[in-house]
């Protein structure tokens, strides 16, 4: 770009030095042709606001054929404007760029954005559903103020000019002036969109490099400034001079609140007790916590300490254990994020789908405030929009089909977060038309999935809609109907250790319950030993233990072994043929009936050694793919104990 600056402004001093723009020179003629080329193109990149409006009125009267009188005066006021923007932008480009080159600030600068974006999101959310809530508006227009700010300080021109134009917008909506509509509110959160997808690219390229954001957004919004109709077809872009009072917008008023105090003072305040890390050293700090819980439990389980009667000792050990408990949970809290930053997210969703859908939803949330491990959150959200988009699409129907049946007219989708036994448990429900479980069955019948003469009852047809490339739907939409997502959900909450089952009541509506652990770095683990190795199975699959009888066991079809339990025959499983090159199991085994992919299985094992909280730990690239191991972990006598992938053992069984 300082190329073309350097052109243009070579090119302004060289307009600047001719006498005349009436139209009798032929020197003068070449000189605007050349320089409404090189505005033209200056026009094109994400340049200030400031330079846009004097480069827009040069551009302007640079396209007349002549010029004269006031006409000539105002031209060459736009020349001198434009030549001092250029200089300013010169002399600040060598601190934006060191400044853009500055990796912390820049990934600061993108994480507050974020931020900001998402306060955007809710407040328009908000706007669509109380026009009259003003305080959501001022709180939209503060973000987009902060960032175009935060955007101008790096030299982001590109995020800075759509900042500036969407602040325009709000401002004239804050004064009244501007009435807040549907038009309006898709206008600002396609800008949100727009530096959403500019800041994921400016953490690939340097900010003062970015390129111009979506021109027919810039035009749409600067004609909503104008007061003109949003355009809906693409024009060729159009050099216009911008009035110069629509150029610059006042920053934003303090807020204040009842007590009189300003609100951004207070949130400043507030804000100075935070402290950002980056997410890497969080990572690596835990993974040290980690290993300091491995350190302390091999120390407490030494042979020579165990064996020693010092009460001093004793003591002092079990000071140690409480520290590292409390450093432990301390430092697994700092990885919790509440949920609703996840249901703000599936909020807009709702609210796309609904559009383009033609049905009114609603979404309801409750547990907002329910924290999750953020590894958790950050996977879950696939899983959710899936479950939303079927939801939406399938389950819940027409505005005149629930007038038929007796229902509101709008539809209900409800998402609600809470504990339970330790667990995390987010159902998500609408009230619509249900499963069908008779359609469902024809098809799985169909693709071979159940025989002919197979019966099911509905609570073992609904997870037949997991499978891949199942669908009942007749008609494929933008939305669903492939028959892709739901075995994406399925696959996901298996990959977080949770499960997830399915209630539906015909006419009423279909409730998904996804049950997950609070976090993926520890877990509860039942230790098993198979010969002479110790293995861990998680205890959330775990169902119970108990010891076989010679007539427990039983062969199908003389090649698949069963265990008889509670009257059900459930497969066996037996560790020492999968794990132990087929080796014989010892004397007096024990059988643990656990759950994975959806089915009871009895395993078979050597010996339980006990209960015991580890943390899991990768088992780098060379062991990462082997099948039904999910990882590590270090016992308290220091061995290491492999933790069994269920839902993998399933498979290989």
């Amino acid at each position: 770009m300082t190329g073309l600056n350097d052109r243009l402004t070579r090119q302004i001093d060289t307009a600047l030095l001719v006498p005349s723009f009436d139209g009798s020179q032929g020197e003068a003629k070449a000189t605007l042709a050349e320089l409404f080329a090189l505005t033209n193109d200056y026009l094109g990149m994400a340049v200030p606001a400031d330079a846009r409006a004097a480069a827009s009125g040069v551009a302007a009267g640079a396209r007349q054929e002549k010029l004269g009188g006031e006409a000539e005066a105002g031209f060459r006021e736009s020349l001198l404007a434009l030549r001092n923007s250029l200089a300013e932008q010169k002399e600040l480009e060598a601190t934006t760029n060191q400044l853009a080159a500055d990796p912390e600030m820049v990934q600061e600068f993108l994480m507050e954005a974020r931020e900001h974006l998402a306060t955007v999101e809710a407040g328009m959310l908000r706007l669509e559903r109380n026009t009259q809530d003003s305080e959501a508006l001022h709180s939209v227009f503060r973000s987009f103020h902060t960032i175009k700010g935060l955007a101008g300080f790096l030299g982001a021109c590109a995020i800075q000019e759509l900042a500036h134009e969407t602040e325009s917008v709000l401002d004239l909506a804050r004064s009244g002036k501007l009435p807040v509509s549907a038009e309006l509110t898709d206008l600002i959160l396609r800008s949100a969109d727009e530096l959403t997808r500019c800041l994921e690219a400016a953490g690939k390229q340097p900010l003062n490099t970015l390129p111009r954001c979506n021109t027919r957004l810039l035009d749409s919004l600067a004609d909503m400034v104008r007061g003109s109709v949003v355009r809906d077809v693409v024009q060729p872009d159009i050099v216009r001079a911008v009035p110069k009072q629509l150029e610059s917008v006042d920053p934003a008023p303090e807020s204040v609140s009842e007590g009189g105090a300003p609100v951004n003072a207070a949130r400043a305040a507030a804000g100075s007790n935070v402290l950002r890390v980056d997410a890497a050293k969080l990572e690596y700090l835990v993974d040290m916590v980690g290993e300091l819980v491995i350190a302390e439990s091999v120390v407490r389980n030494d042979a020579s300490i165990a064996a020693s009667d010092d009460p001093l000792l004793s003591r002092n050990l079990a000071q140690l254990a409480r520290v590292v408990k409390e450093v432990q949970k301390t430092s697994m809290s700092m990885r919790m994020v509440a949920v609703g930053t996840l249901f703000v997210k599936m909020a807009r969703l709702v609210r796309d789908l609904s559009r383009k859908s033609r049905k009114n939803v609603e979404l309801v949330t409750v547990g907002d405030e329910v924290e999750l491990d953020r590894s958790i959150v950050d996977e879950l959200a696939d899983p959710m929009i899936h479950m939303i988009r079927n939801a939406v699409d399938h389950g819940l129907e027409t505005p005149e089909e629930r007038l038929k049946a007796g229902k509101p007219e709008r539809g209900i989708v409800h998402i609600k977060a809470m504990h339970e036994a330790g667990d995390i448990v987010i159902e998500l429900s609408d009230d619509g038309r249900g499963l069908n479980a008779a359609k469902i069955l024809a098809k799985a019948r169909r693709q071979g999935l159940v025989g002919e003469a197979e019966q099911r009852d509905d609570e073992s047809v609904f997870p037949l809609i997991f499978e891949p490339g199942f669908s009942t739907a007749d008609v494929v939409t933008d939305i669903s109907g492939r028959g892709v997502g739901m075995d994406v959900v399925r696959k996901k909450i298996q990959k977080l250790r949770g499960r997830v089952t399915i209630r539906s009541v015909a006419g009423q509506g279909c409730t998904f319950v996804i049950r997950l652990p609070l976090t993926l770095a520890i877990i509860d683990g039942l230790v098993i030993r198979v010969g002479s190795q110790r293995y861990i199975l998680p205890m959330f699959a775990v169902r119970e233990m108990f010891s076989p009888k010679p007539d427990t066991f039983v062969t199908l079809e003389n090649r698949v072994e069963a265990a008889m339990f509670r009257e059900k025959l459930l497969p066996v499983i037996r560790l020492s043929r999968l794990m132990d090159g087929n080796r014989e199991d010892e004397a007096g085994g024990v059988l643990i009936v656990a759950e994975g992919r959806d089915q009871l299985y009895c395993i078979a094992v050597d010996q339980l050694i006990g209960k015991q909280e580890v943390v899991v730990k990768s088992l780098g690239k060379t062991y990462r793919d082997v099948r039904a191991i999910s990882g590590g972990a270090i016992l308290g006598d220091g061995r290491v104990g492999l933790v069994i992938d269920l839902n993998s053992l399933g498979y290989m069984s």
